[in-house]
């Protein structure tokens, strides 16, 4: 589920399409994502899923699989 929603996000925000969008595509290398780009798809998974997602965590978010994760553990605590 979050995957999905995440693929949206990341779709709306980087015109791409949802079916070039796998857990193991990287932001920067794959989808051609700038600091700007990663910054409104940080802000779109805040706003859908009502989390925060610190400054350090928001680093280490290398792939779609690295933010689902991210969702997952912000959703848990």
């Amino acid at each position: 589920m979050e995957f999905e929603k995440l693929q949206e996000i990341i779709s709306d925000v980087l015109n791409v399409e949802k079916d070039d969008i796998t857990e193991n595509t990287r932001f920067k290398d794959d989808l051609g994502a700038d600091s700007l780009d990663i910054f409104q798809i940080i802000m779109g998974i805040e706003e859908m899923f009502g989390l925060e997602i610190d400054n350090d965590d928001a680093e280490k978010i290398v792939t779609v699989g690295d933010a689902v994760e991210q969702i997952k553990n912000a959703t848990n605590n």
